[in-house]
């Protein structure tokens, strides 16, 4: 989108007036004339509130006047305006029209900074997903959610007042200090303007004072936020090991930190609302003395001394704004600093200046000569160079560690290697678009995290136009169709956060029939059945069998039951390759993957022994077990 070209706020400047600039193009957006006619009648209706706000203190200047019978004003009011009646009516009349004036003015240019709210929010939101897996793998999701929380509500706040507040504000200081030096002299303007300037060059101090203290509260709240989502996410962990008080200390301490910084906030801007009040009435007095000494000199009428009043009053509510919009605005820059600092996070991968999308022939993969590493010193990939023909299965085993999920991720280019290539039907991943590499390729992982949302939802994830005949078609290949339609809502069962409600298995082939769904040319299997028991691992595998049939296949596995029907076998050790073969031939170099494979059975022979005790244990069968050796 255009969006993501537009200059990004820099949270160091500190500078409203810089931040307007950059905002400016989610103000003025070039592709909604609607909205920007909406900036221009705003601005109008703003220019038009202020002169008619001049007025109110007229008005109230001539009715004093005219109920002390000193009102002479037949040259400049009409004749029917000259009662003390007629003249608080349109005094009255006045302060009506010009709240109507400024509500017209914020509803105007409610829908141009909403507006701006949801672009920044969107680029952000698509920034998040362009970012590397590195880069989320290393942040917390919690923190993140309410950095952007506090980021899209810092834009507003930055938005909305540095228009509707600071440009108002500086046009009724401009009139008045032009009425009170045309009226009264240089004396009235030189005590206004000192006043206006102490109470901003206050403001800006004890603002920008409160600002490390607005961001310690803001660390805080992100730290007890982190820890919150954390700990709900993790909720049966919680459980299993009775850590609720631990869990509920580590949140208070957090919480404690945040209300020492909140009250702080708070102290400090009784101060600050209090040093303003001190710096205007001071200056307030002096002018009203200066006026009440030249009515009792005749040089003034009650008229004047009242019209002064309230001019300095009409001010002291926009600098009052002022001292407001300036803390906002600050505060708004702590607030979306962090998120600027996201937005400036560089994707780790990106698609080239000539990408293409990719072209599959027949799916043929080639991993060519690959190293990588996530440390540089610790290296996970030395130099890995092996094939998947087209149609064909191949298998990625090894000891845990050995890099076989790694080789995953860099199909998926959720990384790039520093030496080597991957090629699909010659064609270096590289080179071509992300998203049509992604759309090339199914997987099924060993944890399947599924949206709190529908079963029907979370299989259409695959492809989401489909057709409810076509998530059930892949149901049932998935061999999950008689479970969902045993349910009392069926597809439109909801399966709880990261699908929780569902089984280990029943998640599997919910993930299974997501990539019948989305119909793949090549297929990763990432230790889809690891973590499942045996009898179920043996129904997902079949499933798995019918999916990958004349489909381009990758499996990554650790248990070896699972690959013996691979047409290679490639077996990882130390991030390179130690063997190679079919499974029989792997079995017949009597090497690690023989070791493993004994391994592996004299556990599953265990695993079934053991089984077919507590069966007959509960069933009351005496079984005769070998004497102890």
């Amino acid at each position: 989108m255009a969006e993501a070209k537009k200059k990004t706020v820099s949270a160091d400047d500190g500078n409203p007036m810089q931040t307007l600039v950059n905002l400016w193009p989610y103000m003025w957006p070039a592709d909604r004339f609607d909205l920007k006619m909406r900036v221009v009648w705003a601005t109008v209706f703003l220019i038009i509130s202020k002169f008619v706000l001049i007025l109110v203190p007229y008005f109230f200047k001539w009715a004093t006047d005219a109920l002390d019978g000193r009102i002479d004003m037949a040259g400049i009011l009409p004749t029917f305006l000259l009662g003390a009646v007629a003249l608080v009516i349109f005094y009255n009349l006045t302060r009506i029209l010009q709240v109507g004036l400024n509500q017209l003015r914020d509803a105007l240019f409610a829908s141009v900074g909403q507006h701006a709210v949801r672009q920044l929010a969107y680029r952000t939101f698509v920034h998040m997903h362009q970012l590397s897996l590195r880069f989320h793998l290393e942040r917390k999701t919690g923190g993140l959610s309410r950095i952007i929380e506090r980021g899209t509500k810092g834009i507003e706040t930055i938005v909305r007042f540095t228009i509707l507040n600071s440009i108002p504000t500086l046009i009724e200081f401009i009139l008045t200090a032009a009425i009170f030096w045309w009226t009264y002299g240089f004396s009235y303007l030189g005590v206004t303007a000192f006043t206006v300037w102490a109470y901003i060059w206050f403001t800006i101090r004890a603002s920008d004072w409160r600002i490390g203290i607005r961001r310690a509260m803001n660390d805080s709240d992100t730290d007890a936020n982190t820890k919150a989502i954390d700990s709900l996410l993790n909720f049966e962990t919680v459980k299993y090991f009775g850590n609720e008080e631990m869990e509920a200390k580590r949140f208070d301490a957090s919480m404690a930190k945040y209300e020492k910084s909140a009250t702080q906030v708070w102290t400090s801007l009784g101060w600050l609302n209090f040093g303003q009040g001190l710096i205007f009435g001071v200056g307030t007095a002096i002018i009203m003395v200066m006026s009440a000494l030249a009515v009792q000199r005749g040089e003034q009428t009650i008229g004047d001394f009242v019209f002064v009043n309230a001019m300095l009053m009409q001010l002291s509510i926009p600098l009052n704004f002022i001292g407001f919009v300036y803390r906002e605005i600050r505060q708004g820059l702590t607030d979306i600093e962090q998120m600027f600092d996201l937005l400036e996070v560089q994707a780790e991968v990106v698609d080239g200046p000539g990408a293409t999308p990719l072209a599959i022939a027949q799916g043929a993969i080639a991993f060519k000569d690959l190293h990588f590493h996530y440390d540089p010193e610790r290296p996970i990939l030395k130099g890995v160079s092996f094939e998947v023909p087209a149609g064909k299965t191949v298998a990625v085993v090894g000891p845990s560690g050995a890099g076989k999920s790694t080789i995953s991720r860099l199909l998926y280019r959720f990384y790039d290697v520093q030496k080597g290539s991957i090629t699909i039907d010659g064609q270096d991943v590289r080179d071509v678009t992300q998203k049509s590499l992604r759309a090339a390729i199914g997987m099924v992982p060993q944890d399947t995290v599924l949206f709190n949302d529908t079963i029907a939802y979370n299989i259409r994830y695959g492809r989401p136009g489909a057709s409810d005949a076509e998530i059930e078609q892949a149901a049932e290949v998935a061999q999950i169709s008689h479970f969902i339609k045993d349910l009392p809502d069926g597809f439109d069962t909801k399966v709880g956060e990261r699908g929780l409600k569902l089984s280990g298995g029943e998640k599997q082939r919910v993930a299974i029939a997501r990539t019948v769904l989305k119909a793949p040319p090549i297929l990763i299997l990432d230790e889809a059945t690891s973590a499942l028991d045996t009898t179920t691992e043996h129904e997902i595998q079949s499933a798995l069998d019918i999916v990958s049939k004349n489909r381009t296949t990758l499996v990554i596995a650790h248990r070896l039951s699972t690959v013996v029907g691979a047409d290679e076998i490639i077996v990882l050790k130390g991030g390179e390759i130690a063997e190679r073969g079919s499974h029989s031939e792997l079995l017949a170099q009597d090497g690690l993957y023989a070791s493993m494979w004994n391994r592996q059975r004299e556990a599953t022979q265990a695993e079934e022994m053991l089984r077919q005790v507590r069966e007959s244990d509960e069933l009351g069968v005496v079984v005769r077990r070998p004497p102890a050796v």
